[in-house]
């Protein structure tokens, strides 16, 4: 025949098929089925039911705020334009993260919410420092946690000047230090998912991140109950006594608990044998470092930055925290 053969693919012998959800799905159901009975003994001890009710609370405290944050980071990534930041923001990097950390009180959110409207922020051109300093400094500075406070401590009006000024210094602080030492080769932000239409780039920017910073989040939460079931609250008290055992204490803690910041007032209250202070650094340090941010933020950020940023966050939260409970009481 002229011209040849035509040329044909590879024929396939085997229906090539990829396990889906729906398979995985099926699958956990009939393990479950399997190992019912030894399962129920497990579930029904106290230490499993205590895990599983810290586990649960943090997430379903987290998950609000974190689809607030999704939502408004995919507006921000696709709605708004570039040249709206340059405008809002100093142009010199130094004022700029003061300015970006005092905006944080304009949103109605956690710790959950702040990480993916942060990086959102990177991506539209924001210098990283600012943004940074606005990821830790809205769950403190933002109208509902300091509402939250002044309820849990009604005869310490002084507790909601102490929380906002401290979380305002560390996060101003942290933004500074990110200018003089941080590295643009640290941050690895994920690719968004691309639509035709505005829509469609929103929906699939908002998916992607949801998807991408709840997966963390469930890590973050599991490891943060794992960790409070093991910590004995004996020790609380062996340390609540020595000042500055008592604040290290609190701050660690903090960090454990992984408390979402609208409800960690109502904990800090109710730690009475610990000195103001220490529940000031409970309360500073638990909504910039603690083990779901972390994941959320190594997630989101990259691990590169992670392990240098959370560390240094504790060391300044901590410090701010001292500092302003020193000055004050």
């Amino acid at each position: 025949m002229e011209g040849g053969n035509p040329r044909v693919g590879p024929v396939k012998t085997e229906v090539d098929r990829r396990i889906g959800s729906v398979e995985v799905l099926a699958g956990l159901l009939v393990v479950v089925l399997l190992v019912r009975g030894p399962l129920d003994d497990v579930l029904g001890t106290p230490i499993v039911q205590t895990w599983t009710t810290v586990f649960v609370s943090i997430v379903l405290q987290a998950v609000p705020f974190l689809a607030f944050g999704v939502t408004l980071s995919a507006a921000i990534a696709v709605f708004v334009p570039r040249e709206f930041f340059a405008k809002v923001l100093p142009k010199h990097p130094v004022l700029a993260v003061p300015a970006a950390a005092a905006s944080g009180m304009v949103l109605p959110g956690c710790e959950c919410g702040s990480v993916p409207v942060a990086g959102a922020l990177v991506r539209k051109g924001v210098t990283p420092a600012a943004a940074l300093a606005f990821l830790l400094a809205a769950p403190a500075l933002n109208p509902v946690v300091l509402a939250a406070t002044a309820i849990a401590f009604p005869d310490q009006p002084s507790m909601v000047f102490a929380r906002a000024a401290a979380g305002l210094a560390a996060s101003v602080v942290m933004g500074w230090l990110w200018l003089g030492l941080g590295r643009t080769e640290w941050i690895k932000l994920p690719e968004h998912a691309h639509g035709d239409t505005r829509w469609r780039a929103f929906a699939g920017a908002a998916g992607h991140d949801l998807v991408h910073a709840g997966g963390f989040l469930v890590v973050g939460a599991m490891a943060a109950a794992t960790l409070n079931v093991l910590v004995p609250g004996r020790w609380l008290q062996a340390v609540a006594d020595n000042p500055v055992l008592s604040v290290l204490a609190l701050a660690l803690l903090a960090v454990l608990l992984s408390i979402c910041s609208e409800a960690d007032a109502f904990v800090a209250a109710s730690l009475t044998q610990f000195s103001l202070t220490a529940r000031l650094a409970f309360l500073v340090v638990g909504p910039m470092v603690d083990l779901k941010l972390f994941a959320m933020q190594a997630g989101t950020f990259g691990r590169r930055f992670a392990v240098r940023f959370a560390p240094a966050t504790f060391v300044v939260a901590l410090a701010c925290a001292a500092v302003t409970g020193a000055v004050l009481w």
